[in-house]
């Protein structure tokens, strides 16, 4: 085959594949950086609160304005917030829990539930700037994995964490989280969240891409869960996609890009997706876009005739 011709083939839509190419301005490649941008400012925005209420006395109408860590703190001194996974842990423990962290829980929760639980994930979690570094510079070194591992194994650690909380007493898996670990060092700076950094940093870089969020991480495989029933997807335009598979190659969950079940719901709706938006800006037939469930699915149900049409065609 000639080399015009694989530039040129045509994928199941009938249009020439196009791969992504990086704009040559700023303009452009802001555009293409919009959603990894603006997780960096919110993850560090977060740190920030915490941060600033605990060493320069952040306040707000005389009240202190992020106080706790990410397993439980108070907003303004009124609004309790707390992890539910770590709750769970909790309870399961069959320790007390007051008012105040069940509410937390619950307000997390349903705030989760209605961004796509695994938002959590791209959006909040600072381990998360680690493991992207790690995958960036995998990219460039040509680091291959050192094995194969299911990414449904992060469901085993998910049920082990818990029945390891009921039989121990303790939270199982807050006592070795490396992002309670590493938040804590960032906040209060003791303890040893930069040694739990730097092993899951080595082991995403080392051993196996996307290895801790993508494998291993319970918190992570909770929120998937919860991203199952998540109002808020990604758009699947089935007649403009040419299987260029652009997306796959930058998404930190590659299995949830299945273009036939997309394109019969016309939406992404595997819980695992953290709609970090990275693909969104490497499809260079805008195929994959933000929208609400609830109009995705009317819209599927209201032209059945013509989807089928489109994806035929």
């Amino acid at each position: 085959m000639s080399r015009g011709a694989v530039k040129y083939r045509l994928g199941p839509n009938g249009r020439p594949v196009r791969p992504f190419i990086m704009p040559k301005t700023w303009r452009g490649k802001l555009a293409v950086w919009r959603y990894i941008i603006l997780r960096r400012i919110t993850q560090l925005a977060v740190l920030l609160l915490f941060l600033g209420t605990v060493h320069w006395g952040w306040e707000l109408a005389g009240r202190a304005l992020l106080v706790g860590n990410l397993s439980a703190s108070e907003l303004l001194g009124i609004v309790p917030l707390a992890d539910p996974f770590a709750t769970l842990q909790i309870l399961l423990t069959r320790h007390l829990v007051n008012s105040e962290i069940l509410i937390g829980a619950v307000i997390i929760l349903i705030f989760y539930v209605l961004l796509g639980g695994r938002v959590w994930c791209s959006w909040v979690c600072p381990i998360n700037m680690i493991t992207d570094l790690a995958a960036w510079l995998r990219s460039r070194l040509d680091i291959r994995d050192m094995f194969r591992l299911t990414r449904n194994i992060r469901y085993t650690v998910l049920v082990l964490a818990l029945l390891l909380s009921a039989i121990t007493g303790v939270a199982a898996f807050e006592w070795v989280s490396p992002i309670s670990m590493f938040h804590r060092e960032l906040i209060f700076g003791a303890g040893s969240g930069w040694m739990a950094v730097l092993g899951v940093f080595l082991f995403d870089l080392l051993i196996l891409r996307h290895g801790w969020c993508g494998h291993l991480c319970p918190l992570g495989a909770f929120y998937a869960l919860l991203g199952r029933f998540a109002p808020l997807r990604l758009r699947f335009d089935a007649p403009t996609c040419t299987h260029c598979v652009e997306c796959v190659k930058v998404c930190p969950e590659p299995q949830v890009l299945n273009f036939k079940r997309a394109a019969n719901i016309g939406m992404i709706g595997f819980g695992e997706c953290s709609n970090c938006g990275r693909c969104i800006t490497v499809c260079p037939e805008g195929t994959l876009s933000f929208d609400w469930r609830a109009f995705l699915s009317k819209e599927h149900r209201s032209n059945p005739s013509e989807q089928n049409q489109r994806r035929t065609a």
